[in-house]
């Protein structure tokens, strides 16, 4: 049986969390495959030492994202991809010497920026092991972000956007493979039904808003909490316990839940009529999968990676994209007035890319054999050398 890698980091936590579902589905469809999660920060830095001393891009991202302090970032991300380019022998080598240690079948990217290293490395040490690339974006943000022209790889797109993107980059069409929608998790598409909402302390026959961003809140929702005090809402603030005491202790006029961190996030979910939140890429899918119109905003504060999302929002009237939540009140009458037209596009929308990736998996494995015995030697431009506890942090030096 195959052996398929699904590559993620936990920076924002999307990434993780398409990994999973990706995992899931695999398993629910009974491929048989060995499936490994590898955590790209564990494979470039082993022994924890960026954490130790504090330097965690994961950690310092995340926080970031917590406290919504996101401008500048296109800036970063640019400052970011500069520091790939320098490190890249390095990279190699590390992730080189990984693929050789690990011999996987298959390889999936589910993360941007670091794409041409990942496909560079698998190239050189097992030649003619597939690499796929999924992007868990809307759209590519360029250059070097999720699209690395010039690589002999696999892209799954959930856009026709991003299929456009792919092939403006170059590839051909047996490289390039369209699905419904973003990958979400398979408990997204089970009929559970919702939590009792009057066990809850919810009127049912209120329209009630989901307000979530992300796993780590955001204080954004302080103050969409105190502009809609009568208007019933579920406020999800994942790991973010301070936000979740901040909200309890503001006064309401109308019924409120408020959630710390939880599994059960698409049962909550389904107790809602509309989405307030940030247009990342998964949430937003999760919540036009379950029916619920969206009202997002797109400003200076935006991520660059998501500006893409809430054009494609409002151009599909899936919802409402505002200059900043400060008009909230406002979009919440206009959905709520028209929520039955609102609901009804978003309704007519089927998202079923994380059990169309499996299939589109076991096809490249299945053609995957032809392509290595056309390839059966490393790369002349293949350099690695026996290094087991080798990490960038460290130079490459073991």
């Amino acid at each position: 049986m195959p052996t398929v890698d699904l590559v993620y980091f936990n920076a924002g936590g999307g990434h993780r969390a398409s990994a999973l579902a990706l995992q899931q589905a695999i398993a629910e469809r009974g491929l048989g495959w060995t499936v490994r999660l590898v955590n790209l920060t564990e494979v470039l830095d082993p022994q924890g030492s960026l954490r130790k001393f504090g330097l965690s891009p994961e950690d310092y991202y995340n926080a970031r994202l917590a406290r919504g302090l996101t401008l500048g970032l296109h800036t970063e991300l640019r400052l970011l991809q500069a520091l790939i380019r320098l490190l890249h022998p390095t990279l190699l080598k590390v992730l080189g010497q990984h693929w050789l240690r690990t011999r996987p079948d298959l390889v999936v990217s589910l993360i941007p920026n670091f794409n041409r290293a990942l496909f560079e490395s698998l190239a050189c040490s097992l030649p003619g092991v597939p690499y796929v690339t999924v992007l868990t974006d809307l759209a590519d943000h360029p250059p070097h972000f999720w699209i690395e022209s010039g690589q002999d790889q696999h892209l799954i797109c959930g856009t026709p956007k991003a299929v456009a993107q792919a092939r403006q980059a170059g590839f051909g069409e047996h490289r390039i493979h369209a699905t419904s929608g973003m990958i979400i998790r398979p408990d997204f598409y089970r009929r559970a039904p919702a939590p009792d909402p009057a066990a809850l302390g919810l009127d049912p026959e209120q329209p009630t808003g989901v307000v979530m961003f992300g796993g780590h809140g955001s204080r954004s929702m302080v103050g969409i909490a105190q502009r809609l005090p009568d208007v019933q809402m579920v406020l999800m603030c994942g790991h973010n316990a301070a936000l979740a005491a901040k909200l309890r202790a503001l006064p309401a006029a109308a019924p409120r839940v408020i959630l710390g961190f939880t599994t059960e996030v698409a049962d909550f979910m389904r107790l809602g009529d509309f989405f307030i939140g940030k247009p990342g890429p998964g949430s937003l899918s999760e919540a036009l999968h379950l029916g619920l119109p969206a009202i997002v905003t797109r400003n200076v504060w935006t991520m660059p990676q998501e500006r893409y999302n809430t054009q494609w929002l409002a151009e599909e009237g899936l919802g409402l994209v505002l200059p900043s939540f400060r008009g909230i009140r406002s979009a919440v009458d206009h959905i709520t007035q028209q929520l039955g037209q609102y609901q009804q596009r978003v309704r007519a929308r089927r998202n079923r890319a994380v059990y169309e990736i499996p299939a589109i998996l076991a096809q490249i494995l299945k053609t995957a054999p032809r392509e290595r015995k056309a390839n059966l030697h490393p790369s002349d431009d293949c350099t690695l050398t026996p290094c087991a506890t080798s990490s960038v942090l460290e130079g490459g030096e073991a």
